[in-house]
């Protein structure tokens, strides 16, 4: 089918996310291979955001459709309730690379549901209603998730759950508090969330969740002493530590799993993206060794008819082959310094770059109006004007695709990327750079 008669029929029948529908203008994707993706006219496009974060070994591997076909000729799907090998192999490979005793994993389709889960494990262990999450931070689309989230994307699912409570993290080169660095940012937002506890009563909290480094909302690194002092804050008063874990596991910030920058480990984790590639869906939620002893006695209340499909967990463990194999966890760390050391050239090039941000292959690029103010480029949702849209149509233009918001560029590739591939993307993203360059 030609590409005029394909997109008149995907507008004439699909509903696309976030978006008003009459603005929906899909470029329509044939087929992918590592880094790079094809148009059906044929054009390609370096994936510089690796999908929606998720496919981090990058696009067709042959490893991973390998063992795909091989369990399709087993079984694909059994009732939640059976178990089959692959099932416990992932379950066993996982608590492998996990942080401390993370061991024991419940499956979901993804990680939002991975959050409403975690959310029910917590009232349930604790006794308690609240569930503290963070300004600044998205836990995903449904109603739990949403509800957790901290940007504009919650406000049309409002009211929400009941029973969760925002606080105020870090933010070293915007802080809520005024300071100069990220490592006073941290320690005042400590003490907020410190005061916040007890003004709300510790012992009607029952989790408090973290992404321990934001994703969509500006890849906001905290400190180690900052992410030491929630752990201590939650050990003190019996409150569980959740770290939301989907964009930011699997190699993705040059650790298996980011928590492990920080020297600490949750009591539960939630993830999902990089555990399959996004070749299958698949989400997981983690619990430590005192989560599972308390459920092993009381009845876990969750569960959805696809939890723990054979299919994904064959793609699950053959995508943990493929980081090993490559070493693509390591690749992310040393490649992610050569990307930081890149983006940081950049800045001194271009003006309307407020902030550069990364950790393994993981990057954002924060605008502005005025670097000695930090005035936004285009503001909050977009308050002062909408950069993104046409910031985007340029790059897509130049055949990169990656993911912008607001003032955030975000700069995530496969872990099987090369310098020579992460070069070739920046020349063409500096094109955009000269368009943020002219709004000044």
């Amino acid at each position: 089918m030609n590409s005029e008669k394909l997109f008149q029929l995907d507008r004439e029948h699909v509903v696309y996310s976030w978006k008003n529908q009459k603005d929906a203008a899909p470029i329509m994707m044939e087929k992918a291979d590592r880094i790079y993706m094809w148009d059906v006219d044929g054009k390609r496009y370096t994936d510089f955001s690796s999908g929606l974060l998720n496919v981090n070994i990058g696009h067709n591997n042959e490893h991973v459709k390998k063992a795909m076909r091989e369990q399709m000729e087993k079984v694909c799907y059994v009732g939640t309730g059976f178990g089959t090998e692959v099932k416990a192999v992932l379950s066993k490979m996982i608590s492998e690379v996990t942080p401390g005793d993370l061991d024991y994993v419940f499956y979901t389709n993804g990680g939002a549901e991975a959050v409403e889960n975690a959310i029910k494990a917590a009232r349930a262990y604790t006794g308690r209603h609240k569930i503290y999450s963070r300004w600044r931070s998205y836990h995903g689309a449904t109603a739990g998730a949403i509800t957790l989230t901290g940007d504009p994307r919650r406000w049309a699912a409002e009211p929400g759950i009941p029973g969760v409570v925002k606080y105020f993290g870090p933010y070293g080169y915007n802080c809520p508090f005024g300071t100069e660095n990220a490592e006073e940012s941290g320690q005042k937002a400590l003490e907020m969330l410190k005061t916040q506890v007890m003004l709300d009563g510790p012992h009607t909290v029952a989790a408090i969740f973290m992404e321990p480094i934001v994703g969509t909302n500006g890849i906001i690194i905290p400190t180690e002493s900052y992410v030491k002092g929630v752990r201590e804050l939650c050990d003190e008063y019996g409150i569980l530590l959740i770290a939301d874990e989907t964009m930011s596991g699997w190699g993705r910030s040059g650790k298996w799993f980011c928590m492990e920058h920080f020297g600490v480990v949750p009591d539960i984790m939630t993830t999902a993206k990089g555990v399959t590639s996004g070749y299958v869906p698949l989400g997981c939620m983690i619990w430590s060794k005192k989560i599972w002893e308390y459920f092993w006695d009381h009845p876990f209340m969750g569960g959805l008819t696809y939890g723990g499909h054979a299919l994904a967990c064959a793609t699950g463990i053959a995508n943990i082959e493929v980081y090993k194999e490559d070493k693509l966890i390591e690749n992310s760390e040393n490649l992610g310094n050569y990307l930081e050391k890149k983006l940081l050239e950049l800045k001194e090039k271009h003006p309307s770059i407020g902030d550069v941000r990364c950790k393994g292959l993981w990057a954002c690029v924060e605008l502005t109006a005025d670097r000695k103010t930090k005035a936004p480029l285009a503001g909050f949702n977009n308050s002062i004007r909408n950069v993104a849209g046409p910031l985007m149509k340029i790059l897509y233009d130049e055949g990169l695709y990656t993911f912008c918001k607001w003032d955030f560029i975000f700069l995530s590739p496969p872990l099987c990327i090369t310098r020579e591939e992460i070069d070739e993307s920046l020349e063409k993203l500096e094109v955009g750079l000269r368009y943020t360059d002219s709004l000044l």
